[in-house]
């Protein structure tokens, strides 16, 4: 992984993800329901059709809008504690987030973002931000480690964070050398334990299998079972040759460009059960002229945006995966098997 530098992530849904999944009928069925989870193009068009009129350049008033629409109880399942929605303005597909970002929160901050989505002809959309507190009317207030109550306008809606304090990688999984850092939910729906190799001074995401993952794996060779693919998310894993594990080696590059909800878990890290400094350790300790340039968190002190953890390629193509196909060369040994997973050999 090369040093880098990652600006507020704002992950929203592609172009072909919104025809595939429109906002739902009035009457849509319940979770486990026959039915539930169908989407209609009709819906996606009357939502366009009939998208109410609103003042996207007011950041409070759009704020209104998406606040009115959240149900009273909002299960926030990210791992960096983004709620993200869309909406419709004048025929443009709207995206954005409510973050109750771990650093603030409990100083009664409430992040909001929206933007026109990325598409593939253009994607230098302009981003209104503002972090809201009580100073324009809105109320966060902690009710427990992973609960909080926003308020506005005399209406209140209750954030549940996701509670993975109890999630543990196995044993098994764990290389000596190795430090497990927390659990990771990603945006896609797909889980991974965040780990960082003291001895390679590298991170890796290790694919959660406590429950089959949210996905189908299939082999990208039939004479190379190691290597698998995502159907749904296009997610490359690779079987690990000395532990019984799955690491994620590949993220679609288009997926990243339009900053979908597949764009990988580099901006879904563990920031409710980070151990102290422990991130910010692992990473000065792969590149120690960050001391003092960075928090617990990863954050540049000096500027915006967060150090990039991202172990993995990102693949424009599935050819691009073909050199992955030499890590199963019996030949290797454990420190050049792991060398040849990650995309600069040094993880």
């Amino acid at each position: 992984m090369a040093l880098g530098r990652r600006v507020r992530p704002l992950p929203l849904l592609a172009c072909l993800a919104a025809l595939m999944w429109p906002g739902a009928a009035a009457a849509e069925p319940e979770p486990g329901e026959p039915g539930y989870g169908v989407r209609f193009n009709q819906h996606l068009l009357e939502e366009i059709i009939g998208a109410p009129e609103i003042d996207v350049d007011d950041i409070v008033a759009t704020f209104r809008h998406v606040f009115a629409a959240l149900p009273d109880e909002a299960k926030v399942y990210p791992t960096e504690n983004y709620y993200y929605f869309t909406f419709f303005h004048g025929g443009v597909e709207y995206a954005g987030n409510l973050r109750l970002d771990a650093a603030d929160r409990d100083d009664g901050v409430i992040h909001f973002a929206y933007y026109p989505q990325n598409t593939l002809w253009q994607d230098d959309t302009e981003t209104r931000y503002r972090a809201l507190s009580g100073h324009d009317g809105v109320e966060v207030t902690r009710e427990g480690r992973f609960s909080y109550a926003v308020s506005f306008e005399g209406r209140t809606v209750r954030f549940e964070l996701n509670d993975l304090s109890d999630v543990e990688p196995p044993a098994e999984a764990v290389r000596d050398s190795e430090r497990y850092l927390g659990p990771v939910f990603d945006e896609s729906g797909i889980g991974f334990y965040l780990l960082f190799d003291e001895e390679r001074r590298a991170f890796l995401f290790v694919l959660d299998e406590r429950a089959p993952p949210h996905d189908e794996f299939v082999r990208l060779h039939a004479d190379h079972p190691a290597l698998e693919l995502g159907r749904r998310t296009g997610f490359a894993v690779y079987r690990d040759r000395f532990l019984p594990r799955r690491i994620l080696v590949g993220v679609h590059l288009q997926h990243v460009a339009l900053n979908t909800y597949l764009d990988g878990p580099f901006d879904q890290l563990p920031d409710n059960f980070l151990a102290g400094d422990a991130l910010r350790a692992a990473i000065i300790a792969k590149h120690p002229e960050l001391d003092g340039e960075i928090d617990r968190f990863g954050a540049f002190r000096a500027q915006s945006g967060r150090f990039l953890v991202n172990p993995y390629l990102n693949y424009a193509d599935t050819a691009d995966l073909e050199r992955l196909l030499r890590c199963a060369d019996p030949a290797l040994d454990e420190a050049r098997f792991y060398a040849c997973l990650t995309p600069n050999g040094d993880g």
